[in-house]
Parts: structure tokens; C-alpha cells; sequence
């Protein structure tokens, strides 16, 4: 089990594939904060509602200085057509080997349906300009998350 990251530690370096096989790294993002989300499963209800905000607010984002990334063990194929398929704006990396997802304490145990099962557990780690960890947020809701991370971060929407 990985441990959780808090707020103060150093995110931990990546660079990942996105759906067209570019390579995107955390490091490309310095100087601006940036929302790195985790989520199970491209094409899946939740994951796609929790996109879809994500694309829906990217200006508001944007403008208040963050850029936002997405991050699942989908195979970059997967990523372009969930890209397609929901008119998506946000950037998605793929994870195959989860050594991000474990990196940053969203893969491991988690309740799902009362069971207790390994896998991504939905999170969202807000990193500063200089790549320290604002904000982690563990066991997220794929619905309403956006609205609350606009509120806790204070980003005044339209």
C-alpha cells in the first residue's frame, strides 16, 4: 500500500503517455500549479461525469493559473477514444504500470460495494509553481468534486 501524500512534500516526478503517445511530464508544468487527478477508468460513468467537469471548468482553471491533468491505467488508445467519444479538453496520461498511481497514494486498498479491493482509488493532488504538494485529496466523489475544489481553492467562477 503506498503512502498518501501531504501537503508540503515534494510531488513525485513523472512523465507519462497522453492519448496521442506525447510524452507529458510534471516537470513541463513549473511555474504554474497544476491538478493532477486520478481516476479508475476511462469510458465509465464516474470517471466520465468527473471529466467532463474537469473540461467543462479547464478556463476557470486555467485562468486562475492551474492546468490539470488526468491519470488512469488506461492504455493511451483507451485515452483518445474517451477523448473522442466525451469532447474532452483535459489532459489524460496513461499509467499502465500504475507506478504514478503508487507514487502519489492513489492505488491500493479501497472499499467498492462493501468489499475490499485493490485498485485506483479517485484522488486529486493539487501541486504548487515549485512542484510541492498543495493539496491531496483521497476517496473524492467523481460528482460535485470540481465544484468543491473550485470552492477550496477559492477560484471565483462566472
Amino acid at each position: 500500500m503506498s503512502e498518501r501524500l501531504q501537503a508540503g512534500d515534494t510531488a513525485p516526478a513523472f512523465t507519462l503517455p497522453d492519448a496521442d503517445g506525447n510524452q507529458v511530464s510534471l516537470a513541463d508544468h513549473l511555474g504554474r500549479k497544476v491538478i493532477v487527478y486520478f481516476y479508475p477508468a476511462a469510458l465509465t460513468p464516474g470517471c466520465t461525469t468527473q471529466a467532463c467537469d474537469f473540461t467543462d471548468n479547464l478556463e476557470v482553471f486555467s485562468g486562475a493559473g492551474y492546468d490539470v491533468i488526468g491519470v488512469s491505467p488506461d492504455k493511451p488508445e483507451k485515452l483518445g477514444k474517451f477523448r473522442e467519444t466525451e469532447d474532452l479538453k483535459v489532459t489524460l496520461v496513461s499509467d499502465v504500470d500504475k507506478a504514478v498511481l503508487e507514487a502519489y497514494g492513489a492505488y491500493g486498498e479501497k472499499k467498492l460495494y462493501g468489499k475490499t479491493v485493490v485498485g485506483v482509488i479517485r484522488s486529486t493532488v493539487v501541486v504548487d509553481e515549485q512542484g510541492k504538494v498543495e493539496h491531496a485529496l483521497y476517496n473524492v466523489k467523481a460528482t460535485g468534486h470540481v465544484a468543491k475544489l473550485l470552492r477550496d481553492l477559492k477560484i471565483a467562477t462566472a
